[in-house]
């Protein structure tokens, strides 16, 4: 499981998903690869430090650099972006397809890297991310609601899908009647699967979430009736209306919770405790019997991402408010 070895894993229709053993985790990260009639595309490729595994899987896979002729970024966080400029360089005859209000951070990643600075810390970005490297603008296709493009007999589809983040689209694929989601559905690793299926949350990181986007756009996915749903945390699921239903609820959870720390400055751990309760709650009633230490092994980042999701939109609600109220 390296870049001497990477983890590949087949699906129907031409689609493999790759591990990008993203900050050194196995199966939590999965950069996507389409490949139709001598064509490929990758679907979101993690960090600098991913890189190498996606390019030894093309060679696994025996698929030459040139034939990747597109790499979609669904949107710029760092989890799924942060290899762009590097995979450019080594992919030079591919175009990266980005939300338009995501292409200027990979022109120039000196904000979005700044950004993520101030949530994760100095040592976590060199350690986990490294240097962003900026790519060319010629190289970069901005996509809109309902834009197309051709990867060899299919057709993939951009769809806007907000609530996760502004800059975020989900891609429809018409030969697989399958979606890749990117995190607008969610989150479900493999690891916490039981005999009742996946185990499925909504992922609320700072700084766009909005519970009421996140809604319409998971009934956007559904209604496309897809067979399966490709995350990025991690790869297939199907049972698609099941899944559904756990992230409505969790969404309107969250609110809940982001409605009743309601504050210029939220409490903090409140949140996370309420989320953390949530998220105990669930895993149990699903079969996974976690104990306090194992919770926080296996969701611990993913809690503390979400509290910091939901109380920047809880500050936006405060704001909001005492904003109508004066009027």
């Amino acid at each position: 499981m390296s870049a001497e070895a990477p983890t590949i894993i087949p699906f129907s229709h031409g689609i493999y998903a790759i591990d990008t053993e993203f900050a050194g985790s196995q199966m939590m990260d999965a950069s996507h690869l389409i490949v139709d009639s001598g064509e490929a595309a990758f679907v979101d490729v993690g960090s600098n430090f991913s890189i190498p595994i996606l390019l030894a899987a093309l060679d696994k896979l025996n698929i030459a650099r040139n034939q990747v002729r597109y790499v979609c970024i669904t949107h710029v966080h760092l989890d799924h972006a942060g290899g762009a400029g590097q995979i450019m360089r080594d992919l030079p005859g591919a175009t990266l397809v980005v939300h338009p209000r995501g292409a200027r951070h990979m022109i120039d990643p000196s904000a979005l890297y700044e950004g993520a600075r101030q949530v994760y810390g100095t040592e976590t970005m060199k350690k986990h991310y490294g240097e962003l490297i900026p790519v060319p603008a010629e190289r970069i296709l901005e996509v809109h609601d309902g834009d197309t493009l051709p990867l060899g007999q299919r057709t993939l589809t951009f769809l806007d899908t907000p609530g996760h983040a502004l800059h975020h689209y989900c891609i429809h694929d018409s030969e697989a009647g399958a979606v890749f989601s990117g995190d607008t559905f969610g989150i479900s690793y493999r690891s916490l699967d039981t005999d009742k299926g996946p185990f499925m949350f909504p992922a609320a990181t700072p700084v766009q979430f909005d519970p009421d986007k996140a809604h319409e756009s998971v009934d956007r996915l559904c209604a496309l009736k897809p067979r399966a749903i490709y995350l990025t945390h991690f790869s297939e699921v199907t049972a698609i209306d099941d899944l559904a239903a756990q992230l409505h609820g969790d969404l309107d959870a969250y609110a809940a919770i982001g409605r009743k720390y309601r504050a210029e400055e939220p409490d903090i751990q409140g949140i996370r405790a309420d989320l953390k309760a949530l998220f105990a709650r669930r895993l149990a009633e699903h079969g996974c019997n976690l104990d306090d230490e194992g919770l926080e092994q296996a969701l611990g980042m993913d809690i503390t991402l979400n509290t910091q999701g939901v109380a920047v939109w809880s500050a936006k609600q405060f704001r909001t408010s005492t904003s109508t109220t004066k009027v």
